[in-house]
């Protein structure tokens, strides 16, 4: 006998811990659908969102470096991919709902533009008068109108709870426009699992390029505090890391802040009583957070990575093309719409040619815009 959706719905009611958002209390879909017969509705929205086009577009968009400067650097889908890992595992121990906190976190970044953060820039500085970017309401435009999957309604038709995970998603680079979706009221503490596991992963895996590549330099990194700390418990020199070396001590840094933010988690939920998924909403702050120790070692070890490598001139100068690059597609666009495909020119007629375009943009991958500049500005290449 499989197990049915009513019996999966029934194991989380019995196992999940009553601060967790449950399947069966969804606040549901947009678009009335009949339920699944052995899927619960977080499960489905996990499933639609990973045969989503733009979930397999992270492959090709930049985290930090660009695809082509090398195959074994984190790109958007498997830093997506870790952040998903780290955040079922927190989920697990918390006893809150894995599935929904999986879908969160597959989906949090599928509105992310090509060149990561600089092609973000660049989209937002055109679009300023036009509504701005910000790639959390791009995430969320593209499960709810983009993707065009069903023939009874645009996007995915997704539950409540997950598409006001995406909204609500919040870290030291991302601020979340959650007007639509109680923007007074905490996000659930699943969703603010995926922003702190977000965290860990992007800490912990631009460590790891950073020193592949080069730009950060180990005796640098020694000076670090939360570093050198998961260096001492790896027994591992700081000052001069080999390669199995950095795999050892990232997994310590992972698994040290994966259980400093169960501690300070769990004693929260325990020290204010939290008996509902309502509760955790209605408190002041996020409930799932590190320790104020741990937060202030974090802040140092940001500031390292944005000095030495977010803003190392190597990276600095794919930037500053990459915005270029950007800019001067949507120019061209704009100038001449007929260069456009066709179902692009199409939304003009429903849309402002600014955000029809926008959205073309932010949905290329890295080479596809590469390609794309070259066939417009290179008298060369064909087109």
């Amino acid at each position: 006998m499989f197990a049915t959706r009513e019996r999966l719905e029934e194991n989380e009611a019995q196992f999940l811990a009553p601060y967790a958002s449950t399947s069966r209390h969804s606040r549901g879909r947009q678009h009335p659908e009949p339920e699944h017969p052995y899927r619960t509705a977080f499960q489905r929205d996990r499933d639609r969102i990973v045969h989503t086009t733009s979930f397999r577009r992270l492959e090709y968009k930049t985290q930090v470096f660009v695809n082509y400067e090398g195959d074994h650097y984190r790109t958007r889908l498997t830093h997506t991919l870790e952040t998903a890992q780290i955040a079922r595992t927190v989920a697990r121990t918390l006893r809150l709902n894995e599935d929904l906190t999986e879908a969160i976190a597959l989906a949090h970044d599928l509105g992310h533009t090509p060149f990561g953060h600089a092609g973000e820039a660049a989209l937002h500085d055109i679009m300023r008068e036009h509504g701005g970017f910000d790639h959390n309401a791009q995430s969320l435009r593209q499960v709810e109108q983009l993707e065009r999957r069903y023939p009874a309604f645009p996007g995915l038709n997704l539950t409540w709870e997950v598409r006001e995970g995406i909204v609500k998603h919040t870290t030291e680079y991302d601020a979340a426009d959650a007007r639509d979706y109680e923007p007074g009221r905490r996000a659930s503490l699943e969703a603010q699992i995926v922003n702190v596991a977000d965290e860990i992963a992007y800490n912990a895996h631009d460590i790891d390029d950073g020193l592949r590549a080069g730009l950060i330099l180990p005796h640098e990194l020694a000076t670090v505090r939360v570093w050198s700390a998961a260096c001492a418990r790896a027994g591992v020199d700081p000052a001069s890391l080999g390669e199995m070396d950095r795999r050892v001590v990232g997994r310590e840094l992972i698994n040290a802040q994966v259980t400093d933010l169960l501690d300070t988690a769990s004693a929260a939920l325990t020290a204010y009583g939290i008996g509902s998924p309502e509760q955790a909403r209605a408190h002041p702050s996020n409930l799932v957070a590190f320790s104020p120790e741990l937060s202030e070692l974090n802040r140092e070890l940001r500031l390292f990575l944005r000095t030495h490598l977010y803003r190392h001139y190597r990276v600095m100068r794919m930037a500053v093309k990459a915005q270029r690059l950007v800019g001067q597609l949507f120019d061209a666009y704009l100038r001449d719409p007929s260069i456009l495909p066709d179902s692009v020119r199409a939304r003009f007629d429903t849309h402002d040619p600014y955000r029809a375009i926008c959205d073309y943009i932010a949905g290329m991958t890295d080479r596809f815009a590469l390609e794309e500049h070259r066939k417009l500005f290179d008298p060369a290449e064909r087109t």
